[in-house]
């Protein structure tokens, strides 16, 4: 193909140093696959260190990421959070992925930060160590201190990486449209989808100023607590390739020595950092996408710093609100409703309702009656949706990966945690919002949807239908004689349901309403509506 002769002599050099690093560590299917067999030749062989033949077919897969180095980690991070596409034994692979590599010299490093800076780092910090306080795939980051005396920290993009990432996302690219048109039955692990999230992570990690926004998008967030911390940026120093940050004081939570000597609450601060990822996720739609333990530290007076905003995720409303109906669904043990917010999720995937419907209850009956482990949950959710072949939606699988990442430090934090119950006032919060007037007015052409639980069965046989509808599988034989009777019949069918279906969501909320003398307009407007709704019904039913 001319576009791919294109793509390789564009690319030449790194496609070969790809097609020698997985020959090297025996993933010669990919290369044999992908036609690249021939360019290894080209490129200088690297011999693994380790003895490949005793190595596992993921093993080697992980080993041989690791050696291409930060795009390709950054694509085996994703796949790894991913029980949904890939089996346990991939993803508990993936997971051992990391980033943290040999710090570059300072000497190659000192040329690009004094052209970002404008001057050599001794004429704007009064100190500066040279010694990397960590070094990852993507920057290093070192400890200093401004002529004002405050206490910062200098992340520094490593020199050259742009071209290598932008080289290999243009080979991903093309290799992933080979992949499915070759091989449609890849389709399910949605390789278009996967290669915008990686492009996307990987070009806001190369731009240090989109860091920066969206550390101050979170400090907007909790602008009025004093017990969350989010650094400050100092932009008179930070660029595209420079970011120059407030330095946060503070203890991992997962170093349990430090802890107990400084006097820490954990309970507490479980109990808070809980509180502030899920103010992040549901009530804003913005949130800290990877909060492992060295990107969280405790702090004096039981307080929680978040540092490391390369990447942060975005949730729509409609996402969330999906997010409130699973989390109920869960909680109340609804099978029905667990399957109801899948098939919402489905896309263009074609499940087996039989199966799902067996496996939902199944799922249901592992986790009734017993004590919660969030973690385990959502990966046991994930498991179901890639045994029926249901892929989540990109942006959900992020949120799942901090939540199970959060629920991780939380109980290192305190070893009897339990996620449900510490989200309890951030749900109830959102619920409140969800079925105030307001919410009621945003919300109302979406009752079908089963929000409002007014007809327990009837969202589940709507969700059912739509995917019939959508899967054109459903068939409808009608003879045309008496057509016209027929379609105000099902006019008329139809206005009964919107109308019972907005009758019966104020009248489920006016119940409780009528015992609280706080929310009088409530009662009166919900009142009036389920009058007016039940006497349109009754002329409705007359009009025949």
């Amino acid at each position: 193909m001319l576009k791919t002769a294109f793509v390789a002599a564009r690319d030449r050099q790194r496609l070969s140093e790809i097609a020698a690093v997985l020959i090297g560590y025996g993933v010669t299917k990919v290369v044999e696959r992908l036609g690249l067999g021939h360019l290894a030749r080209f490129a200088k062989r690297r011999r693994p260190q380790v003895d490949v033949a005793r190595l596992s077919q993921p093993q080697r897969v992980r080993r041989a990421i690791e050696a291409l180095g930060p795009t390709f980690i950054k694509l085996g991070q994703i796949l790894a959070s991913r029980p949904d596409l890939l089996t346990p034994e991939w993803t508990e692979e993936l997971e051992k992925l990391h980033s943290q590599v040999r710090p570059i010299a300072w000497d190659k490093i000192r040329p690009q930060l004094e052209a970002d800076l404008g001057a050599p780092p001794s004429e704007i910090f009064a100190e500066f160590d040279t010694v990397p306080l960590a070094a990852a795939s993507i920057a290093q980051v070192y400890r200093a201190r401004l002529m004002s005396g405050e206490e910062v920290v200098v992340k520094v993009l490593r020199p050259g990486l742009r071209k290598i990432i932008e080289a290999d996302l243009r080979l991903l690219a093309h290799a992933t449209r080979i992949v499915v048109q070759e091989w449609p039955e890849f389709g399910r692990y949605q390789p278009h989808e996967q290669m915008r999230h990686l492009a996307s992570g990987l070009y806001g990690e190369l731009d240090l100023i989109n860091e920066a926004r969206n550390c101050e998008t979170i400090a907007a967030i909790f602008a009025d607590r004093d017990d969350i911390v989010i650094p400050k940026i100092h932009w008179e120093f930070t660029s595209e390739r420079v970011l120059v940050q407030e330095f946060i004081h503070g203890i991992p939570p997962n170093d349990h020595a430090r802890l107990d000597a400084a006097g820490v609450d954990k309970v507490k601060v479980a109990q808070k950092g809980t509180d502030a990822f899920l103010n992040m996720a549901l009530i804003e739609g913005v949130f800290h996408a990877d909060p492992h333990p060295g990107n969280m530290l405790v702090m004096p007076g039981d307080r929680i710093g978040f540092i490391d905003f390369g990447i942060i995720g975005r949730l729509s409303e409609r996402r969330r609100t999906q997010l409130l109906m699973l989390i109920g669904a869960m909680l109340k043990e609804d099978s029905d409703g667990l399957m109801a917010v899948l098939l919402d999720w489905t896309g263009s995937s074609n499940p087996d309702l039989t199966k799902l419907e067996s496996s939902s209850q199944a799922f249901i009956n592992r986790h009734a009656g017993s004590v919660l482990n969030f973690g385990d949950l959502l990966t046991d959710f994930m498991t179901m949706a890639r045994e029926n072949d249901l892929a989540m939606p990109t942006d959900l699988a992020i949120l799942f990966k901090g939540l199970v990442t959060a629920d991780g430090v939380m109980r290192h934090l305190d070893p009897k945690f339990d996620l449900f119950t510490a989200a309890g006032p951030t749900v109830k919060s959102k619920l409140a919002s969800q079925f105030s007037i307001k919410g009621i007015t945003r919300k109302v052409e979406a009752v079908g949807a089963g929000l409002f639980g007014a007809a327990s069965e009837l969202p589940t046989l709507i969700h059912l239908m739509l995917v019939r509808l959508k899967q054109g599988r459903v068939t409808v034989e009608i003879e045309l004689k008496g057509i016209e009777k027929l379609t105000r019949g099902i006019e008329r069918a139809a206005a009964r349901i919107a109308v019972a279906l907005i009758v019966a969501a104020f009248a489920t909320q006016l119940a409780p309403r009528f015992m609280d003398l706080g929310t009088p307009a409530f009662v009166t407007v919900g009142a009036m509506v389920c009058v007016i709704g039940i006497g349109w019904l009754v002329l409705l039913g007359r009009n025949k």
